[in-house]
């Protein structure tokens, strides 16, 4: 029975409006976000079918590639890319939600800023948090982009965006698609580097914190 056909209280659109979006299922939201079902398929059909092939988690589910989305008869490029965005934005707002002048006291406070952003990617990206003398947060940037085990992160390019901030300390973050959050070897070399031309300048580097998956690992921590 396709979803015109259920009773209007029961059909994922009308239920948000009648009582919100909180009060809606996984799949209720992603059949909204698929809109159209096919002929043998509703939409809502297809949304568990999507959450299935991501164990049923929707943190599995945003860095599912958009080549598996579109391989289930029913989404198509135009779909797959509506659900990816409405998943990015919603981790953004999340990283946003942690960020507005926090204080910094600990790479715990780091990791709920970056999880949403680098917890499921499939590549390593590098990140800068610019903090004033408070260790409140002034900013946050992309530094690099790089492959699945690699990024470059630029001393002189990080330098100069804390200058320009005006920071007191800067704190480095990346990730580890790999799953694995250890620091390889030049993890620490390029952590060391950072560090002798941020003093160079009399800022700190607090902490280099790398984020792989839902675990991290955090250079201060660990005394290094």
């Amino acid at each position: 029975m396709g979803i015109n056909n259920w009773k209007l209280e029961d059909r994922p659109r009308e239920k948000m409006y009648v009582s919100g979006a909180a009060s809606l299922s996984d799949s209720e939201l992603l059949a909204i976000l698929i809109n159209s079902g096919t002929r043998n398929h509703s939409a809502l059909e297809l949304a568990r079918e999507l959450l299935a092939r991501a164990d049923n988690s929707l943190n599995r589910l945003t860095s599912l590639p958009l080549r598996r989305m579109c391989s289930i008869q029913g989404i198509g490029k135009a779909k797959a890319a509506r659900i990816t965005a409405a998943l990015e934005l919603g981790a953004r707002a999340q990283s946003e939600l942690q960020e507005p002048q926090m204080r910094i006291t600990a790479s715990s406070s780091v990791f709920r800023i970056f999880s949403p952003i680098l917890r499921s990617l499939r590549h390593e990206e590098c990140w800068v948090l610019f903090l004033n003398r408070a260790n409140r947060v002034i900013d946050k940037e992309r530094i690099s982009v790089g492959g699945l085990s690699a990024t470059v992160m630029d001393p002189r390019v990080i330098m100069k965006k804390a200058v320009e901030r005006l920071a007191c300390s800067i704190i480095l973050v990346h990730n580890h698609p790999s799953g694995n959050p250890a620091p390889s070897e030049m993890d620490r070399r390029q952590t060391h580097l950072l560090k002798d031309a941020a003093q160079l300048l009399d800022i700190s580097l607090l902490d280099h914190v790398i984020i792989a998956g839902d675990k991290y690992f955090s250079f201060c921590d660990e005394g290094l």
